[in-house]
């Protein structure tokens, strides 16, 4: 009987398998890897839009110039949700939701709007606070403000015991019905210096709303893996007797994470204001809770807590945003495209579950 050796059948074996190994390897990943299956969805959704756009130019030059163009309009009139999404990951985690964003934002832009008001109603121009002080003054103070209305909430949640979905729902409407009143035939005019911060040219491209999404996704990130605060988001929302039994503060985090929300949502507020100079008080902002949380779950945010991805939620809004990109190209009525998004969010529900069960 011929006797062979072990490394003779480990090669044979890889001979056998090898052409198969890349394909096993993709499926391994794909089953175990949230953030891989969603770059690789993302991949799709961008071939298919490049697709869309068509190759009809007259050189390559013009061609990437258009396709660059296009990727910029959309990562800019998607920063300010997609920070608004970076926080409520957060609150996802801890086993919360959030659906008073789209209010907060109104509630805050608005303040930020009386604050830099060049008319007889602002209140900087009166105390004669104006150009770059006032600017600075107005984001300092709108950023407070929107953390005071988060820490707010949070308090409501953990010293009240009022359900996260109840708080929110009620602040929603609280905070949207006192905008409009005090906003009944309000018109402003801000400083054109205010518009810099989102309009301010670097190499003739208007990315600064996208340098922001982009910072504030990196400190986030860092947060969410390397503190002590991300590991307790993480604890609270997996079991959240353990780890009060194994001392965090469970209601000190939830506190932080809502008022960190409030804090994004202000930050999403004077983006928006100072890239389109005013803002609708009766529609901005309606949607946006469910577009932050679509980009969330479609991240692999567990809607449970205890799960959550930053990095996979800029992949989700990026997702989002270009599927909405697509619908607009393919000419889908504007009410039909959040049946898309609708469907995006169940399947994705669906397949944490399916995973889970796994």
């Amino acid at each position: 009987m011929k006797l062979v050796k072990k490394s003779e059948v480990e090669t044979n074996h890889e001979t056998t398998t090898g052409k198969r190994s890349f394909a096993g390897w993709f499926r391994n990943k794909w089953s175990t890897d949230p953030l891989f299956s969603i770059l690789i969805a993302l991949i799709i959704m961008v071939v298919l839009q490049t697709l869309t756009l068509g190759f009809d130019y007259d050189s390559f030059g013009e061609w990437f110039q258009s396709w660059t163009n296009n990727w910029i309009n959309i990562l800019r009139n998607n920063a300010g949700v997609g920070i608004i999404a970076l926080g409520m990951t957060l609150v996802i985690m801890t086993g919360g939701i959030d659906l008073s964003v789209g209010s907060t934002l109104v509630i805050t832009g608005a303040f930020a709007m009386y604050l830099l008001d060049t008319g007889a109603q602002g209140i900087l121009g009166a105390v004669g606070i104006t150009g770059v002080p006032a600017i600075i003054l107005t984001v300092i103070l709108v950023m407070g403000f929107g953390y005071l209305l988060g820490a707010l909430i949070g308090v409501s949640i953990t010293k009240g015991m009022v359900p996260p979905f109840i708080a929110t729902l009620g602040a929603m409407m609280i905070f949207r019905s006192v905008t409009q009143h005090f906003t009944q035939g309000y018109n402003t005019t801000v400083p054109a210096e205010f518009l810099q911060l989102s309009s301010l040219k670097i190499g003739n491209l208007m990315i600064m709303p996208i340098l922001y999404w982009a910072i504030i996704a990196a400190i986030l990130y860092y947060v969410s893996k390397r503190t002590v605060f991300g590991r307790q988001i993480i604890a609270v929302g997996s079991n959240e007797r353990a780890a009060r039994l194994s001392g965090v503060n469970i209601h000190k985090v939830k506190l932080r994470v809502y008022a960190l929300m409030g804090l994004l949502v202000s930050v999403a507020a004077i983006i928006q204001v100072s890239r389109i100079g005013s803002m609708d008080f009766s529609n901005a902002g309606r949607g946006v809770e469910m577009d932050a949380i679509a980009a969330a779950v479609v991240g692999g945010t567990n809607m449970l807590g205890g799960r959550g991805f930053i990095l996979g939620t800029v992949y989700g809004m990026l997702i989002i945003a270009v599927m909405n990109n697509l619908l607009n190209l393919f000419g889908v009525p504007p009410f039909l495209r959040e049946a898309f998004k609708g469907v995006i969010v169940i399947v994705a529900v669906l397949l944490q579950r399916k995973e889970k069960s796994a």
